[in-house]
């Protein structure tokens, strides 16, 4: 059976609601903007929350714009920079499922398409609203007989579409759950990574804080191996406000406590702490999915062996300079992202460039000799190619990151585990 995958665009493809934007660069001169701005973002929110009709507030909203073709040029550019980042990172996916993705919005095509292309998104699957537009380039109004102009606008499509297979929703509005209650659907993930309408959620079979978590739900190809929102990230003590912003911004699921409490250390898969705030070493080797530690501070030397020991890496941050390269979670997800340990304190160095279209994978092992000869006869017996493999090591530990091109099943994963003076191993991407 095919699988076909209806995707909204506003505060889903996009982070933002692109009317709402294009009423910013519209009316940026108007020393009434604010109210306006006001009025179209009401608007917006009583559709999308289902307390009024979308026809009605398209049809406000339009009027209040008073915008034209070079503004819409300037939201083209503006959108492209505001793609929503689990979207933007799962390319992959799009080049797999061009045929079976479609972007079904409310919004409108002239801003659409120029930005949902460039991720392989065939035209003849964007459907949405067209502006009408006078002789000087005003938009004056929309093609009112667009099914999509209309209440309940994507349901009439889907049923004049009568695509022949299983239909997943993903979208953040009412008008996306209508196609669930119409039945039209086999299920509808409520988008939340952008914003969350609890009316909305209530009603989805799944809310999905982000694409990577609908990949990995629905058994897709997918940029990262575990959705960020499924790590919790744990913060003990004074940590920087700006160090926050970006972890949430990464997704990580996070939670703060005044001390290093062993039941939230268990769960965690990454740490923040200051310098006062670090944990024992007793309670890093009981730690079983914690990955990274980051210290905002100088790291205990006695906790930095016992981690390595582990299998878990440690960055700290003596200076604490916000406005560095080396910012410190920078350097937590970089290796969280791309297995890199550039300036750690307790693991070798090592800054592999990305791989296209490879898959990644970390094997973490006391330092003895022969483990790269197991590592690699257990690729070759299932005739797996490599296409990069980096090792380093220190006196405790050797690092290997390996780079295959082609799939493998679990067996795989289960012997490269099961090599002896394994500490840890970790599927990355």
């Amino acid at each position: 059976m095919e699988q076909y995958f209806i995707i909204d665009f506003d505060s889903t493809f996009t982070q933002v609601e692109a009317l709402d934007e294009l009423a910013r660069i519209s009316l940026k001169n108007r020393p009434d903007r604010e109210d306006i701005y006001k009025q179209i973002e009401d608007l917006t929110n009583a559709s999308m929350e289902g307390k009024l009709s979308f026809t009605e507030s398209l049809e406000r909203r339009v009027k209040l714009l008073n915008a034209n073709r070079d503004h819409l040029k300037q939201l083209i550019s503006h959108l492209k920079k505001k793609v929503s980042t689990s979207f933007s990172r799962n390319t992959i996916f799009f080049k797999n499922h061009q045929d079976e993705v479609l972007i079904v919005s409310g919004g409108f095509k002239e801003f659409i398409t120029p930005v949902v292309t460039e991720y392989h998104i065939k035209k003849e699957n964007i459907y949405a609203n067209t502006f009408e537009f006078d002789e000087e380039g005003n938009i004056i109004g929309y093609d009112r007989e667009n099914p999509l102009s209309q209440e309940g606008g994507k349901v009439k499509l889907l049923k004049e579409l009568q695509l022949p297979g299983d239909i997943y929703g993903i979208g953040d509005g009412y008008s996306d759950f209508q196609l669930k209650e119409s039945g039209m659907i086999k299920k509808f993930f409520a988008f939340t990574e952008n914003i969350e309408r609890k009316s909305v959620a209530e009603k989805a079979d799944h809310v999905t804080p982000s694409f990577d978590e609908f990949l990995y739900l629905n058994k897709l190809p997918r940029a990262i191996s575990y959705p960020k929102n499924r790590i919790k990230c744990l913060v003990v003590g004074n940590v920087d406000e700006d160090a926050l912003d970006q972890l949430k911004k990464e997704g990580y699921n996070m939670r703060h406590r005044e001390s290093v409490e062993e039941k939230y250390l268990e769960e965690a898969g990454v740490l923040f702490c200051d310098e006062e705030h670090q944990p024992s070493a007793g309670q890093v080797q009981n730690a079983g999915r914690l990955k990274v530690i980051g210290v905002f501070g100088k790291c205990n030397r006695k906790l930095a062996d016992a981690a390595a020991e582990s299998g878990i890496i440690i960055f700290d941050d003596p200076r604490h300079n916000p406005h560095s390269n080396d910012f410190l979670p920078k350097r937590v997800m970089a290796f969280m992202n791309e297995g890199k340990t550039h300036t750690s304190c307790n693991f070798p160095d090592l800054q592999p460039p990305r791989v296209n279209n490879a898959h990644r994978l970390i094997h973490i092992h006391k330092n003895v000799p022969g483990i790269l000869a197991k590592i690699n006869d257990v690729f070759a017996r299932h005739n797996i190619n490599i296409v990069g493999e980096f090792l380093v090591t220190n006196p405790q530990i050797g690092y290997v990151i390996t780079d295959v091109n082609t799939g493998y099943d679990t067996e795989v994963l289960n012997e490269l585990k099961a090599i002896e003076h394994t500490i840890k191993f970790r599927l990355l991407y």
